[in-house]
């Protein structure tokens, strides 16, 4: 066979063969599209996280998710707030999709009243940090500032109303029998606040951060600048169970100086990041993966793998943020790329019913394509037969019925099919010789003959 010939018959036969199977493929397509549409697998491309004050500890991890975020296409817009209550406040309001949120911040509302937030664990520990002058120093009892009591007529910053931190003074306040306004209590920001305690212009300022906050650090390492020794901590842990006694060990600031000289008793509230209720799946478990990264190395008070975790949380933890803290990376991401193995993760029970739905319907592909195949030369039959008829009754026109019959046969002649199915075109042209030979013969030997006996119609068999 000639290498054209050998071409035009192979995309004959896939011409074919497409053309069967296409309804049989669009059905497949328009399932998964539904089922693509129903799961919506993948997650949005852009989400807006609540972080904090400039150069606060949430300003500088929420940089930290948002490269992280990005290695996988998704931008992270981080908008910046006066802090916990703040983002708890947006959260609720729908106009943030997550946001850090420190523990006592609020009260917890109900899941109907508070928008359903969700959380994606405990991040971090954020200790109070009550730094003061070492002048203030002298004038309390014992040099040093141990208890809320001892605040009594200073100059205290407790941060704005955004921050969470008044919030939680006052509790700190009430637990001691102290009134506020025995305090000269400001609510200037960190970055102003920490300018004026530095100037003089302030005796205390109240924060409550991570130890990544680069103003604690500065103050920590400032001389002259003391730090609050709680000596009730545990008590505080026990009756305000968002808080936590910590310990800041000596020399961890700075070895070389010893600082600070001595352990420091802390009190510290757990921060989670909360998200809406609906917030994608896919979105989730990428946020607490990076969570691990993030959060998952030791720290001035918690070793190696401590967080994120499950423990502490005020709010309900989302089932996909429980799967990660439990399991890690899935497996498929450990060796596909994000987009494609979430995909599939999230489409396999789909896939698995439109299989178990399309491989009863394929068994209609083969019948259907032998259908369309011999259809191109049975259609011809009826044609033949009606030549057949007329041939057969009085005062036929031989002459005009053989013309017909030729005009039939060239027709039948340009009919191309597949290979396997040659002998039914060769078994219709033979039928019309056959018809033909008999019109050539004169009325009385045609009427002997009778009709030409048709070819056998049975599937054939594929040739050798």
């Amino acid at each position: 066979m000639k290498p054209v010939a050998t071409v035009r018959d192979t995309l004959l036969s896939l011409r074919d063969l497409l053309v069967s199977v296409g309804p049989f493929a669009l059905l497949a397509l328009a399932l998964l599209a539904a089922a693509y549409w129903w799961l919506d697998p993948n997650p949005p491309k852009r989400v807006v996280l609540a972080t904090g004050p400039a150069q606060s500890a949430y300003d500088q991890i929420g940089q930290r998710y948002q490269r992280a975020l990005a290695a996988h296409g998704i931008q992270v817009v981080l908008r910046p707030t006066d802090g916990s209550s703040a983002n708890l406040a947006l959260l609720r309001e729908h106009k943030v999709d997550l946001g850090f949120v420190q523990g006592g911040s609020a009260e917890p509302q109900p899941e109907g009243e508070e928008g359903g937030l969700a959380s994606l664990g405990s991040l971090f520990l954020e200790p109070v940090w009550v730094f003061y002058r070492a002048e203030v120093a002298r004038r309390l009892p014992g040099k040093a500032l141990t208890s809320p009591t001892q605040l009594t007529g200073l100059r205290v910053n407790v941060g704005t109303p955004g921050s969470g931190v008044p919030a939680l003074v006052n509790r700190l306040l009430e637990a001691n029998r102290m009134d506020p306004g025995a305090l000269t209590l400001s609510r200037l920001d960190q970055t102003p606040a920490t300018v004026a305690f530095l100037a003089g212009e302030l005796d205390v300022i109240v924060f409550a951060s991570a130890p990544e906050s680069l103003l604690v650090q500065m103050l920590l390492m400032t001389p002259g600048v003391q730090l609050m020794d709680f000596a009730h901590s545990e008590a505080y842990a026990r009756r305000m169970p968002f808080l936590s006694p910590v310990v800041l060990p000596r020399g961890v600031v700075d070895l070389a100086r010893d600082q600070p000289p001595q352990d420091v008793r802390l009190v510290a509230t757990t921060t989670s990041l909360l998200a809406q209720a609906d917030t994608h799946p896919a979105l989730v478990q990428l946020f607490t993966q990076a969570a691990r990264e993030v959060h998952g190395s030791a720290g001035w008070f918690n070793r190696a793998g401590a967080f994120p975790t499950a423990d502490h949380a005020e709010y309900p933890l989302a089932p996909e943020a429980e799967r990660a803290l439990r399991t890690g990376r899935p497996f498929l991401q450990r060796w596909l790329p994000f987009w494609i193995a979430n995909l599939v993760e999230r489409m396999w029970l789909a896939l698995g019913i439109i299989l178990a739905v399309l491989l009863p319907l394929s068994r209609v592909v083969p019948p259907l394509y032998a259908f369309r195949i011999r259809s191109r030369v049975f259609r011809w039959y009826g044609q033949l037969r009606d030549i057949e008829a007329q041939l057969a009754a009085p005062g036929a026109d031989a002459a005009a019925l053989i013309a017909e019959l030729e005009a039939l046969d060239t027709r039948v002649a340009g009919i191309q099919v597949p290979l396997a199915y040659t002998d039914e075109l060769y078994a219709l042209r033979q039928y019309i010789g056959a018809v033909r030979r008999r019109a050539a013969q004169p009325p009385a030997a045609r009427a002997l003959t009778g009709p030409a006996a048709a070819p056998t119609l049975a599937t054939p068999a594929n040739p050798t």
